[in-house]
């Protein structure tokens, strides 16, 4: 059970904290909050939304078409590139599916109540990069929707 907030503790980043601190192995990424913190940018303009799902939808699909094409017809290297490509862009079928979720009126604003998007920002901007691990937020995602939001 994770503990109150108290005065001095960093900003509210949108960060799951369940269980303790992350092992060295852990990867600790909420899917939803980077959808989120991704859909609204620095400024909250709404076009920027449109743009994010936008890319999130092009990712899970064109993405995943191209890689599975490679694969397909790639000799050697090129058909494991083709297959990591494909696992990297199934990544962006969650991100997808929660941005077209988040996309409808005042769920964005709900989802980043309280949250220093500044410093989510910064945070997120590094975690993005676990994107490239084929089939990574796949299992975040399904195990985050089962359990409790903080």
């Amino acid at each position: 059970m994770a503990r109150s907030r108290l005065p001095g503790d960093p900003p509210h980043l949108g960060i799951p904290t369940r269980g303790g601190p992350p092992t060295p192995t852990e990867v600790r990424v909420d899917v939803r909050r980077l959808a989120a913190v991704d859909m609204h940018g620095l400024y909250g303009r709404p076009w920027r939304r449109w743009v994010i799902v936008a890319e999130f939808l092009t990712g899970a699909t064109v993405g995943v078409a191209l890689g599975v094409y490679a694969a397909a017809v790639a000799p050697g290297w090129g058909r494991l590139i083709g297959l990591w490509i494909a696992g990297a862009c199934l990544n962006y079928v969650p991100l997808a599916a929660h941005a077209l979720d988040l996309s409808r009126p005042g769920r964005l604003d709900r989802e980043l109540a309280g949250v220093d998007v500044r410093a989510a920002l910064r945070h997120y901007t590094t975690r993005q990069l676990w994107i490239a691990v084929p089939l990574l937020l796949w299992p975040l995602a399904l195990r985050q929707r089962r359990s409790p939001r903080p």
